[in-house]
């Protein structure tokens, strides 16, 4: 074999190492972590057409505003509500206890009203009152007393509905959220708003 020879199979050597190299750095960076960076909570989400977190803090801002401008709270009274969780009327897997946590958590930071926690832990309030009265454990002068619950005034509840479309490239899906607020003592509704929010989504033409 002439030198000639020896070196272009020593380069073509070299060059199938080097291609090998970045192949298994190429995997290599495929396989490792993922790039994981902070973001703000308010930054907008776009990601898909989804329901997602800026829906959520729309719909919750909506609501909450709108309810205490009403009559009811904005005389200075602070009522005590009994909420059910958001009913999800979608076709999408939504939690919709974030929904219902979002408006309770901003409703109750405005200090113009106040929750029963009876729908989420009826059972553990009777638990720790029939302790506190009658397993001789606690000391009577602080037992709380079974009778003294206070009564919701108003019950809120609501849904979220969508309706889902489709044409060629284009997706369109439309999400309506409505919050009921009934009066106990009578049964009627005395408040009530909705937020719509529409979203689009168009494929590109390549790669979609």
């Amino acid at each position: 074999m002439s030198d000639g020879q020896e070196v272009r199979k020593d380069m073509n050597r070299a060059i199938l190492f080097l291609g090998l190299a970045a192949l298994v750095t190429l995997a290599h960076g495929c396989a490792g972590t993922p790039d994981v960076s902070y973001g703000s909570p308010d930054q907008v989400e776009t990601v898909t057409t989804d329901f997602g977190s800026t829906d959520l803090q729309i719909i919750a801002e909506k609501m909450v505003n709108s309810l205490l401008a009403s009559p009811i709270i904005s005389d200075g009274r602070q009522p005590v509500f009994y909420v059910q969780t958001v009913r999800n009327k979608t076709d999408e897997h939504i939690d919709t206890t974030a929904v219902t946590d979002k408006i309770r958590v901003t409703l109750l930071k405005s200090g113009r009203v106040k929750f029963t926690a009876i729908a989420d832990v009826s059972d553990e309030l009777v638990n720790q009152l029939e302790f506190q009265a009658s397993s001789g454990m606690v000391d009577p002068a602080t037992a709380k007393s079974i009778g003294k619950l206070v009564g919701a005034d108003y019950f809120l509840y609501g849904e979220l509905t969508s309706i889902r479309k489709s044409a060629g490239r284009v997706k369109d899906v439309y999400y309506k959220f409505t919050l009921n607020l009934v009066n106990i003592q009578n049964g009627l509704i005395e408040w009530a708003d909705e937020k719509e929010i529409r979203k689009q989504a168009k494929k590109p033409l390549l790669g979609g």
